[in-house]
């Protein structure tokens, strides 16, 4: 048993799941960790891909009674409908956009430099957000419109670009389109179930020659620390906007980006991909 390796398992799987639901970007932070673990080959990113399903399985977990009453009244129900259908509306742009550009964008982008200036930039859009006037018209996830939903779904496509965040480019998004914090935070996470479970499934397909029963140990390890963390970190997140903004979060990227360019400059760390 490779011990090193089933620790670099657990020390991702706690990332992915800690930072998957917050607007901080899950993947920025895996191609860090994983670059500075020495685990980001071609093996390394079948394995996120494969913690990422785990993560999602915590919100699945976490709002189970919610879904189950979707599927349940789906037939009957307007509001259920009414809630698919906007999960499916915004669904789309990103699903688009990827199936066209993640090969290319993974081959350009999916380095710790460009993930730096992503986690700034994005930094920078949430203090803007959050210091504009916000005015609440929409309370509830259930107050949505299918425009609302093709809004926040055009906002998640910006989250192709690794370090912008998915969850910061949803949330933030539909601050900036009218929703409350919690309506914002909770259509993020029922966001995150069809378009990560469509992202991993494709990701799988395309790399199921990778996949081995030699690696099902690490792959375990990994995905309970990321199911864990991530449940705790869904709860956390609903609690902590009850009484404030997401300024604290903006200030993490922007400070983590600049110690990824300022090392990288020095060449403190050799990151792959860097400055040459």
């Amino acid at each position: 048993m490779d011990i090193a390796l089933y620790l670099k398992a657990l020390i991702l799987g706690i990332v992915e799941g800690l930072t998957e639901f917050l607007p901080v970007s899950s993947t920025g932070h895996l191609i860090v960790v994983g670059d500075l673990l020495d685990f980001n080959d071609d093996k390394g990113k079948v394995f996120e891909i494969v913690i990422q399903l785990a993560a999602i399985l915590a919100v699945c977990w976490e709002y189970r009674a919610r879904f189950a009453g979707v599927i349940r009244g789906y037939a009957t129900q307007e509001p259920a409908r009414r809630f698919v259908s906007n999960l499916a509306i915004a669904f789309m742009p990103a699903a688009i956009l990827g199936f066209l550009f993640h090969g290319a964008i993974k081959k350009v982008l999916f380095y710790p430099v460009p993930v730096a200036l992503a986690l700034i930039v994005g930094g920078i859009l949430i203090l803007w957000v959050e210091r504009r006037q916000h005015t609440v018209t929409i309370q509830e996830v259930d107050d949505m419109r299918w425009r609302d939903a093709l809004k926040v779904g055009c906002a998640q496509a910006l989250a192709l670009i690794p370090g912008t965040s998915r969850a910061g480019a949803t949330i933030i998004g539909g601050l900036y389109f009218g929703m409350s914090r919690k309506a914002a935070t909770e259509f993020s996470f029922f966001l995150a179930v069809p378009t990560m479970f469509a992202a991993v499934f494709y990701d799988v397909y395309k790399n199921h020659a990778l996949l081995s029963m030699d690696d099902a140990g690490v792959f375990a390890v990994g995905s309970v620390a990321a199911f864990v963390s991530a449940f705790l970190a869904v709860r956390g997140l609903l609690r902590y906007i009850s009484h404030h903004d997401f300024s604290v979060f903006a200030w993490y990227r922007i400070i983590f980006g600049v110690i990824i360019l300022a090392t990288g400059y020095t060449g403190v760390v050799s990151w792959s991909q860097g400055f040459g």
